[in-house]
């Protein structure tokens, strides 16, 4: 948690493919959403394809070009998702 890390949430159906709710996922340097999101299938290919989720960053909703930066709160959600 040195910098060197983002803290991942995922929701409703995302949360339930993964089996939690959150964790700490080592991120040494600054990556696109689009690039992170290719990892984040190769670790749980059953959230294939990845495309179409959304993240937010900072609590900030966000494009999959947007670079996720050591630190962020990173969160994964569908489209359209409850609680």
């Amino acid at each position: 948690m040195n910098g060197t890390t983002i803290k991942v949430l995922y929701f409703a159906q995302v949360a339930e493919l993964t089996g939690m709710r959150e964790e700490q996922w080592p991120l040494p340097q600054p990556v696109s959403g689009t690039t992170w999101l290719s990892q984040l299938e190769t670790r749980y290919p059953q959230l294939a394809p990845v495309k179409r989720l959304k993240l937010a960053v900072n609590q900030y909703h966000v494009s999959h070009g947007t670079l996720i930066q050591p630190g962020d709160e990173v969160a994964v959600f569908e489209p359209v998702t409850g609680g």
